[in-house]
């Protein structure tokens, strides 16, 4: 699931299946709750604006450069009670402009959960070059989210994932930090928590297809969106077109804890990122062969155990960062092996370097926001972290006991010492009120086109194979030694990309599988919001 990933920035599309025949199914066949009182949600007018919200909207300004509008689509609050209160789902859309070639409405996700995607259509629009003038291309922010009455539980972070500590004590003092974000969003928003729920955005997602007046959408979802996609595809068979899954979650694993299994290729991908910053000692000082880069990360991290880090105080805000924090920091660099990527890691590990040897440690551009965004909070990081994790704890219930996820850091420990106790550590899910419904059960079979990199640290490959399995029409598009969170439109495979474009051209799936080389990635590409 997405970590520090910034609110705006996602990856983009990748697709091949094959367009369905079958009828429009009424939403009553597999959603219950949808079943009466949505006409006037689901045939509502739209009144169309410009996307600008102000003089410093950077975000609206782009989209209107790209030509997009925006509109706000009336929801209920509560699929069960359509006639009571209502809120609002801010989308955007690029309309298509081949209108004698027009397919239809592609509908994007780009992960988080709690990922604004009201942002996403026009770098979407380029990526799938030639074809995006066949779409209205449509960026949703989900309930909660964004435009859409984003939630804030006042937090001081930007996410609850923390290490868990070297000792007992460490583990209780999250474990109390974690309850404490828990009461904050029970305090200030108990009346809307247990409708922050994927069900109930794919079912927003109806509402909006309805509202846009088509009879199908087609689909791109990254990370999260994935599973955004393979609940909406259940919930309303035959309303999907054609679908691309990216960074493919296997549902059966989805919940508050989906980064446990995690640990041995976000550790694979940290070997790799330590080859690299050992060919470029000159220029980073970490280390001349890949484990002398990895004992400098161990030995900032007991440091770090022993006494907190001071990074800035000099020229900028001053953070402190603790045995709690700086793993943190290790795990959210392992989701990009861009050059660019790689380089903004190596700095933020260099700086973290001096600090603990107690020089002056000055972060640059890129570590501070991150610092920011974790230590501080701030309105846009805290009501990511806040809907991000209602979301989680809202759609699947997370073990209550402290000391399951106690066992589970201690048995992590031993293999893997440094990832291990992050994801296995308490959340704030441990203290939440259950989901008020059940995961969907992601069963049927459809032909999505689905891509996934083999060293993904965050939906690893196994997900997407396992999904492939349990939908044996779809295709998989895997790219073969890559260690990257979100492909399509996002990391500059050449071979990645134009099967997704071939496949939202034409509907037709590959004849097989695909499997795509490493090619360069593209420098500064963005990223989905994901993992999760």
């Amino acid at each position: 699931m997405g970590l520090v990933n910034n609110p705006r920035t996602a990856a983009a599309t990748l697709a091949a299946a094959f367009v369905l025949a079958a009828a429009v199914t009424p939403a009553s066949a597999s959603d219950p709750m949808a079943a009466a009182g949505l006409d006037r949600y689901e045939h509502q007018s739209l009144a169309w604006k410009s996307c600008v919200l102000g003089p410093d909207d950077d975000t609206g300004k782009e989209l209107e450069k790209a030509g997009a509008r925006c509109a706000d689509v009336t929801v209920p609050l509560d699929y069960a009670d359509p006639g009571g209160r209502t809120i609002t789902v801010a989308i955007s859309r690029i309309k298509a402009t081949d209108t004698g070639h027009r397919i239809g409405s592609l509908l994007l996700n780009t992960g988080g959960p709690g990922g604004q995607d009201v942002g996403d259509p026009p770098w979407v629009h380029d990526a799938m070059k030639d074809v995006g003038g066949r779409y209205d291309i449509v960026g949703m922010d989900p309930r909660f989210v964004g435009r859409s009455t984003p939630l804030d539980c006042g937090w001081p972070t930007g996410s609850p994932f923390r290490w868990a500590g070297e000792d007992r004590a460490g583990f209780d003092r999250i474990a109390a930090f974690q309850r404490d974000l828990a009461d904050r969003c029970r305090t200030t928003n108990a009346d809307v928590l247990p409708y922050i729920t994927t069900r109930n955005t794919a079912r927003d997602m109806d509402v909006v297809r309805g509202a846009l007046g088509e009879r199908r959408i087609s689909y791109l979802g990254y990370s999260y969106g994935s599973y955004l996609g393979e609940v909406y595809t259940t919930m309303f068979p035959g309303r999907t077109d054609r679908m691309v899954l990216d960074g493919v979650i296997d549902p059966p694993r989805y919940s508050p804890r989906l980064l446990v299994g995690t640990e041995a290729v976000n550790e694979t991908a940290l070997r790799h990122w330590a080859a690299w910053a050992a060919e470029r000692d000159a220029e980073y000082g970490l280390g001349t062969t890949r484990d002398a880069v990895l004992g400098t990360i161990d030995r900032i991290q007991r440091t770090a155990a022993e006494r907190p880090l001071l990074i800035g105080g000099g020229s900028s805000v001053s953070y402190q960062l603790d045995e709690h924090t700086v793993p943190f920091v290790v795990f959210n660099g392992l989701s990009d092996d861009t050059d660019q990527a790689r380089r903004s890691f190596a700095s933020s590990i260099r700086t973290l370097e001096q600090a603990a040897q107690g020089r002056r440690a000055e972060p640059d551009a890129d570590f501070a926001e991150a610092l920011e965004f974790l230590l501080k909070g701030g309105e846009e990081a805290s009501a990511y972290g806040s809907v991000q994790t209602a979301i989680l704890c809202g759609d699947v219930a997370a073990p209550r006991d402290p000391e399951v996820y106690w066992r589970d850091v201690q048995r992590s420990r031993e293999r893997h010492p440094l990832v291990g106790p992050f994801t296995n550590d308490i959340t704030p899910c441990a203290f939440w009120d259950r989901p008020r419904e059940r995961p969907t059960v992601v069963r049927h079979d459809f032909p999505a086109l689905m891509v996934n990199a083999t060293g993904d640290p965050r939906t690893p490959y196994a997900g997407a194979t396992a999904m492939h399995r349990a939908w044996p029409s779809s295709r998989l598009v895997t790219v073969n030694g890559a260690d990257r969170h979100g492909i399509y439109g996002a990391y500059g495979n050449a071979c990645a990309d134009s099967t997704v474009n071939a496949y939202l051209r034409t509907g037709k799936l590959p004849a097989a599988d695909v499997t795509c080389p490493v090619t360069g990635p593209t420098v500064g590409a963005p990223q989905p919001r994901a993992g999760g």
